[in-house]
């Protein structure tokens, strides 16, 4: 039995703080509003957050707002238009790159085309113009895989078949002209019929010129016109500068000059031009060796010559020159006669002329030339000095 007693037991492991009462809340004075009408205006009224009392409390952060996103707007537009440029350079320099490309093909069959009217018209051994022709057809071939090998522009990719089109009739007109000689022999029975065969190859080399304007070059034009690129031309080709010497005329004459020509190389039989004369264009005075002429000047000065073939064979690509002495002013300029048949005459039209202030203060002259051909030997009427003055027209 316990002698504590149990009113003296006391438990504290918690203390408790007294209880206090909440302080009342403080209720803080109405402001009275402006014009209320009660005479509370000793008051300053409430000031609207963010600003000047005039505006009203939304305004300022709205135009905040608006003026960000116009700030967002410009940037987005001025990337657009950044990367827009940018692009569009891209796709200049790759078309500038396909045209180049072109253009370095281009160059090479103007030479070869140069290089085998050259060589029609020298011609004198059937096997040397059969090798010439068929190096000339290998040449183009390789062209062609060149052209192959370009890889152009999305929409230039169906003209630029066209080009393929182009190369590769050259490259068998060129083939087809050597095959058909080396068949026709070395003295052709029927000269009339090797040459229309031949012809009908130098078709392909005809052909090949109206392919690459009217199926290449034309619609790529217009493809870079339509993409809107600029400053970019695709390159005009004309392997043949004159179609007359593919014609059945003309390689009539080249198997003539062949089958005339000896073992040493020269044709034999009567060979030969002779200069008639010169005529002055449009002032309409002709020109002679023996009394000074005085030519009139104008934009359309022209001196046209004459020539006739004196010998009994066809001649073909018979150069003609005429030379102006004056002075300090010295021209020299030189065409061709494509092919002229025994007996036959032509003219030869040589213009635009600068002359400059030096040819109007000194006698002058004009000496015309016809070229000698192969197996020619008499040379005194290939050659005509003549004195001139020249004046302004008025």
């Amino acid at each position: 039995m316990s002698t504590f007693d149990d009113d003296d037991i006391q438990f504290d492991f918690f203390d408790e703080p007294e209880t206090v009462e909440a302080a009342p809340r403080r209720r803080l004075p109405r402001l009275e509003r402006r014009g209320s009408g009660d005479g509370g205006g000793d008051q300053p009224p409430r000031t609207p957050r963010g600003g000047g009392g005039s505006g009203a409390p939304g305004l300022v952060p709205l135009a905040r707002l608006v003026g960000l996103i116009a700030i967002a707007i410009a940037v987005v537009v001025g990337l657009v238009f950044w990367v827009g440029s940018c692009q569009g350079k891209s796709t200049h320099d790759a078309y500038q790159s396909y045209a180049q490309q072109v253009h370095t093909i281009q160059a090479a069959d103007k030479a070869l085309g140069k290089r085998f009217a050259s060589q029609l018209a020298s011609a004198l051994k059937q096997s040397q113009l059969e090798t010439d022709l068929a190096e000339a057809a290998q040449q183009e071939q390789q062209e062609y895989t060149r052209a192959q090998e370009i890889r152009p522009p999305g929409p230039l990719r169906a003209a630029h078949t066209h080009l393929l089109d182009a190369i590769e009739l050259r490259a068998k007109g060129l083939a087809g002209l050597s095959d058909t000689l080396a068949q026709a022999g070395a003295t052709p029975k029927d000269a009339s019929a090797t040459a229309d065969k031949l012809a009908a190859q130098g078709n392909l080399l005809f052909a090949s010129d109206v392919v690459w304007e009217q199926l290449y070059r034309q619609p790529a034009m217009a493809q870079l016109k339509q993409q809107g690129i600029t400053g970019i031309v695709i390159p005009t080709s004309q392997f043949l500068t004159n179609p007359e010497i593919v014609s059945s005329r003309s390689f009539g004459v080249v198997l003539s000059q062949l089958s005339g020509a000896s073992t040493g190389g020269t044709p034999s039989g009567l060979h030969g031009d002779t200069l008639l004369g010169v005529h002055v264009s449009p002032q309409g005075a002709d020109l002679t060796p023996s009394t000074a002429t005085t030519v009139q000047t104008s934009a359309d000065l022209a001196f046209v010559a004459s020539v006739r073939n004196s010998g009994n064979f066809p001649e073909l690509n018979v150069l003609v020159t005429l030379k102006i002495d004056v002075g300090s002013v010295h021209i020299k300029r030189t065409e061709h006669i494509t092919s002229i048949q025994a007996g036959d005459e032509t003219t030869v039209r040589f213009a635009n002329f600068d002359l400059g202030p030096d040819a109007y203060a000194n006698p002058g002259t004009v000496t015309v030339t016809v070229g000698k051909v192969p197996g020619e030997t008499n040379l005194s009427n290939n050659t005509a000095t003549y004195p001139v003055f020249f004046t302004l027209s008025s």
